[in-house]
C-alpha cells in the first residue's frame, strides 16, 4: 500500500491536499516541496511536515510523488525533479494526459473534481477524486490510498477527465462569474452583493435538491417572455458581451426547458 507521501506544490489544491493527506492516520505525509520557499514553508507548517525548496533535498523514500502545480508547469516540474523511478508518480491536474510524466514507468493521475482557495479548508471525504494509471498494481494501489481521502473515487481516462474538467469550469468559474457580473449590476442601483447572497443560496439548494438542475429552472427565457428579455437586453445596450451572453444564455434556456 501507498503509506508515505512527498507532496509537491504549494498552491490552492496542494494546500488541501497537504491538510487531508495529514489527517489520515494511514499514511504519513514525509515531505512538501515547493519552488516558491515561502509560501512552501506556509503550507508546511499547516500540517506540521518538513519542507524543502532544494531539489537536492527532495525525499527519495517515498511511495507516492503527488504533484499538484499549475497544469502548465506539471511536465517542467515532473521532469526537474529527482524521483525514484520505482515510485509511483502523479500529478492532480484536470486537462493534463499521463504524458507529462514521461519517461516515469509508474505514472498516474488523481484529480480532485473541485475549486480550491486558499484558507478555505475542504472536506476531501465528499470530493470526487478520479484516477488515471499506466499500470494495474498502480492503480489498485492508487484507489487504496484515494479512497482514504474520498468516498467517492472513479476511473476517467484522458478524454473523459476532459469532459469533466469543462463541466467544472462551467459550473463553478462561469457561474461565479455571472455572480460577479450580477453584483456589479446591482452596484450600478447603488446596492450591494449582500442582497444577492439570499437568491444565491436558494438557487443553488433548488438545484442541489432536483433530480437535475433543468427541472427547476425559472425565469423570463423559460417561460419565452420575449418582452422581458427585450427590456433586459435594453438596459444591457452598451455592454457588448454581456448582452450577447444574455442573449445565447436565454436561448440555451428556452431549448432545454422545452426538453423537460
Amino acid at each position: 500500500m501507498i503509506r508515505r507521501i512527498v507532496l509537491i506544490g504549494s498552491g490552492n489544491v496542494a494546500e488541501s491536499l497537504a491538510q487531508a493527506i495529514a489527517a489520515c492516520e494511514e499514511v504519513e505525509l514525509q515531505q512538501l516541496y515547493a519552488r516558491n520557499p515561502q509560501r512552501g514553508a506556509e503550507v508546511a507548517a499547516m500540517v506540521g511536515c518538513p519542507h524543502t525548496a532544494d531539489p537536492a533535498e527532495l525525499n527519495r523514500e517515498a511511495d507516492l510523488y503527488l504533484i499538484s502545480v499549475s497544469d502548465r508547469a506539471v511536465e517542467e516540474v515532473a521532469h526537474t525533479l529527482p524521483i525514484p523511478p520505482s515510485a509511483i508518480v502523479a500529478h492532480t491536474a484536470g486537462s493534463v494526459s499521463l504524458d507529462a510524466l514521461k519517461p516515469y514507468p509508474h505514472r498516474a493521475i488523481c484529480y480532485p473534481f473541485q475549486g480550491f482557495s486558499v484558507g478555505r479548508k475542504a472536506d476531501f471525504s465528499r470530493i470526487p477524486l478520479f484516477l488515471e494509471g499506466t499500470e494495474e498494481d498502480d492503480m489498485h494501489r492508487l484507489e487504496q490510498f484515494a479512497r482514504l481521502l474520498s468516498s467517492q473515487v472513479y476511473e476517467a481516462d484522458s478524454a473523459r477527465r476532459k469532459k469533466i474538467h469543462l463541466a467544472g469550469v462551467i459550473a463553478n468559474n462561469f457561474v461565479n462569474q455571472l455572480y460577479a457580473t450580477a453584483t456589479d449590476l446591482l452596484a450600478e442601483s447603488g446596492l450591494g452583493y449582500e442582497v444577492l447572497k439570499p437568491l444565491i443560496e436558494e438557487t443553488t439548494m433548488k438545484a442541489l435538491d432536483a433530480s437535475h438542475p433543468a427541472r427547476v429552472q425559472t425565469g423570463p427565457a423559460k417561460r419565452g417572455d420575449r418582452a422581458t428579455q427585450q427590456g433586459h437586453l435594453a438596459l444591457l445596450e452598451g455592454k457588448g458581451q454581456l448582452q450577447q451572453i444574455y442573449e445565447l444564455l436565454s436561448q440555451l434556456i428556452w431549448e432545454t426547458s422545452k426538453k423537460i
